[in-house]
């Protein structure tokens, strides 16, 4: 059911303000204005429609590092809480987000599933499974549309690889796309979605090859007809490459704008018979319908939910944390004994609060580990903070403190005259207001050195120089355009630069010479990073300090994990080991002290060779803003960590079923069928080092009974029974899970069907019910081209994991 009406106006309304409508006025609107925004339709009083990227908060329409927002958990944080009153409470924390920014729709959630662990963008997603993923995604969407913020599902579909995301075709057998990949965006055109972003990718589906964009069988024969999709199609950034094959085969928006291949194009097509007005018409009724939606013709102001964001984030990331491992019952620890507490690891000073790419904000505030602790343990307790070894791939960003004042910037046109300048504090720089006849940009910097061995340099894409007191030390010749912005080069760009051997501390001059990216809607710019190694310790001195600090206090807090260098939308990762030598020092502090709590911040699966030789792990995911307050909380037993594995954790790279998505002559072939992720675990019989679904908590569960009660759509409700018989309340994900008993071929060994998350106090009994939908009974059949569920019986099985079972019964279809 719609969480809405269909459109707070008539189609007649609409079909009246379609017929005042030129047709150039038609197919203007059609084509962003520019990178987030349509053009108005002044004619009939509808403002411009605003765009923002969103999948972990809504950045804005601005792109400058003046706007901030609200830093989220990532998604997968989300799906790891496996509870649907939190993910509304979220959902209306975006519409919030959304109308303080101006925004109307946001680009989320993402809804591509984790066929691989090391898919660049694995933490923009929900799951490895359709179930868990759609039912999330399908609360976000409803709750923020109640609101009047419109939600963008995407990729659709087959996007689960970064690895030439814009060239590769996804090929698969058409049950496997129905019963997996098609499943999330069924449930949230079902749900009343608003708008369905196309992929960069082509599909092979139903013996039409073709982009996603201009994929006639996808856009309008499923989505449109079939499903009976009734919102706008967009493309994703630049995705769209044709006129005629795009416009007639169903995608109604063309992002970003200006230019793309519609606009003038389009409207010769339309006059020479190659596309039907009617066509237009189609879209631009679609477009018409999402203004009314949103409220961008003349109406009562939409008002935002209340929301306060920061008790929701605070309580979100800790409630996402997983507890993998708690053996010595190290949860939450007893503050009153704590003299001296240990921080340590790359992540605890340079914590990964959000992934790289598209689902970046600038965040409103960040609560760093160090602050959370030091605020929860007071004065009277000593914290130490050792990072224990640079981990990043790239050199760290140059400190501003050793920077002379800020950086001149200069403009400078052809003939090499300097047409404009200005000044920049931050090493960091987009310049993206760049006067109309430049052709590079020159950034001067002086920064005042100590004696010693020092690395200068920078991170940059496109041409550049860079030089050192008028000595070149590095240079790229190769010219950029919105290649950077696709493989996200341009958000963590590689490092070039040259060691500088100093006698004495004195100063020297950087200057940078920067030519002008021009990346089609995103505009022109420049881009640069100015980096620096100074002379200080090794990462063997930074790891035996950190040893030595943690031998000495009451509890070691050791936070490992990856990086926006190393997550990030644009690639895929080339492994699942966690960069530097983390594994290292996680071994020798656990050594050093059985007190240890070590802390994985990472959104997608890594290998942990010493989950054994540690006593407690716990999973923070890219947590946000509100990262400190929220691991405090948990180690001080504010919140319960409660979160359950959304994925399958490897133990061993060999294990993982689907190891990669890289592009074989140009096609990734989806031969894993619909055995990803656990499926494909319980098939190979490989044991992981966490299962599907795993998380402890803090307490303790006992399940009594099930009874199942058919209904009348034709599923059956899961009538359960569970009682908290640990010392501290506490939240419990109830997990059912199907099997197909007899001659059923092609199914799982097991598939999650249903879930729900109930909260107790100690010795409190709850009954709940778990849902199973008739559609987690069928599969696609091919020959009849429909829905069917195979008779025969049925194991149901209810517990606290994919392999924590606690119940069991059956039924026979």
């Amino acid at each position: 059911m719609n969480p809405r009406p269909a459109s707070p106006v008539s189609d007649e309304v609409i079909s009246a303000q379609l017929t005042t409508l030129t047709l150039s006025d038609k197919v203007r609107i059609l084509t962003g204005s520019g990178p987030w925004k349509l053009y108005p339709l002044d004619a009939i009083g509808m403002r411009a429609v605003a765009m923002s990227d969103g999948p972990a908060g809504v950045r804005g329409v601005r792109d400058s590092s003046d706007e901030t927002s609200a830093s989220f958990p990532s998604p997968t944080a989300l799906a790891a809480t496996w509870d649907r009153d939190l993910a509304s409470r979220l959902g209306a924390l975006f519409a919030a987000e959304a109308r303080r920014h101006d925004v109307d729709v946001v680009l989320a959630p993402v809804v591509n599933l984790h066929r691989t662990p090391v898919g660049g963008r694995h933490f923009e997603c929900y799951s490895e499974d359709p179930r868990l993923t759609t039912d999330i995604a399908v609360t976000l969407i409803e709750t923020m549309q109640r609101h009047g913020v419109g939600a963008c599902v995407k990729h659709f579909v087959g996007n689960e690889s970064e690895t030439a995301r814009t060239e590769y075709v996804a090929t698969m057998d058409e049950r496997t796309l129905r019963e997996l990949y098609l499943m999330p965006f069924e449930g949230a055109v079902d749900a009343g979605v608003w708008m369905v972003m196309a992929a960069y990718n082509a599909l092979d589906f139903d013996g039409e090859v073709n982009s996603a964009t201009d994929h006639s069988r996808l856009l309008t024969g499923l989505l449109k007809d079939e499903w009976g999709f009734d919102g706008v199609v967009v493309s994703d950034w630049t995705a769209a490459r044709t006129t005629v094959p795009s416009a007639n085969a169903g995608l109604d928006l063309v992002m970003p704008g200006k230019g793309g291949p519609w606009e003038d194009a389009l409207l010769r097509a339309v006059e020479t018979g190659e596309v039907d007005e009617a066509v237009i018409d189609d879209k631009v009724r679609r477009i018409l319908r999402l203004g009314h939606r949103v409220g961008a013709f003349d109406a009562p102001p939409i008002t935002p939910p209340d929301v306060d964001a920061r008790a929701l984030l605070r309580e979100f990331a800790a409630r996402s944390t997983v507890v993998i491992k708690n053996d010595r019952d190290a949860l939450p620890q007893a503050v009153e004994r704590l003299r001296r507490v240990a921080l340590i690891g790359p992540n605890a000073v340079d914590t990964f609060l959000q992934g790289g790419g598209s689902a970046h904000v600038n965040p409103d505030l960040v609560v760093s580990p160090e602050t959370g602790l030091r605020e929860a343990l007071g004065p009277d307790r000593e914290l130490t903070v050792h990072r224990g070894g640079y981990a990043r791939p790239h050199s760290p960003e140059i400190d501003t403190d050793i920077l002379d004042g800020p950086m001149i910037v200069e403009f400078v046109d052809v003939d090499g005259s300097v047409i404009a300048s200005t000044t920049a504090d931050r090493p960091n720089l987009w310049l993206r207001d760049i006067p109309r006849a430049t052709t590079r940009a020159r950034v001067r910097a002086t920064a005042n050195l100590t004696a010693g061995t020092h690395w200068l340099g920078l991170g940059a894409v496109g041409t550049f120089t860079v030089s050192v007191d008028g000595a070149i030390v590095a240079r790229g010749d190769h010219p950029a355009g919105n290649d950077v912005i696709l493989n996200s080069s341009v958000n963590a760009p590689p490092s070039h630069g040259h060691t500088v051997d100093l006698d004495v501390s004195r100063s020297v001059e950087i200057v940078t010479e920067l030519g002008v990216i021009e990346a089609e809607g995103w505009g022109r710019f420049c881009r640069m990073v100015l980096r620096h190694i100074p002379p200080g310790p090794s990462v063997e001195e930074e790891i035996a300090e950190a040893v030595t600090a943690a031998a000495n206090a009451e509890l070691a807090v050791v936070i490992v994990g990856t990086n926006n260098e190393v997550e990030s939308e644009g690639w895929d990762r080339p492994g699942l080991s966690l960069p530097g030598r983390q594994d290292e020092l996680v071994r020798r502090v656990s050594a050093a002290n059985p007190n240890t709590i070590v802390i994985v911040n990472a959104g997608a699966p890594v290998l942990l060779p010493w989950l054994t030789e540690v006593s407690t792990v716990l999973w923070s995911w890219f947590p946000g803003q509100e990262c400190g307050h929220a691991i405090a909380d948990i180690l001080t037993g504010r919140t319960e960590p409660s979160g359950r594995l959304p994925w399958t954790l490897p133990a061993d790279e060999a294990d993982v079923p689907v190891p990669n998505a890289i592009p074989v002559d140009n096609i990734v072939e989806y031969q894993d069928g619909i055995h990803i992720g656990y499926r494909g675990y319980l098939r190979n019989d490989t044991t992981p080092a966490a299962p599907f679904g795993h998380g402890l908590g803090w307490t303790d569960w006992r399940y009594h009974d099930v009874t199942v009660t058919p209904t009348e759509d034709g599923g059956v409700d899961l009538n359960v029974t569970v009682e908290n018989v640990g010392a501290r309340a506490g939240h419990e994900v109830i997990q059912a899970y199907l099997d197909a008993e007899g001659a059923q071929p092609g199914r799982p060994v097991r598939w999650l069907a249903g879930f729900t998350v109930i909260n107790a106090e100690p010795g409190q009994t709850v009954a709940t019910t778990v849902r199973i939908r008739q559609r987690d009974f069928a599969v696609w059949d091919t020959d009849s081209a429909d829905w069917r569920v195979p008779s025969g019986r049925y194991g149901i099985h209810v517990g606290r994991s994919l392999v924590d079972i606690r119940l069991s019964t059956s039924l026979q279809r």
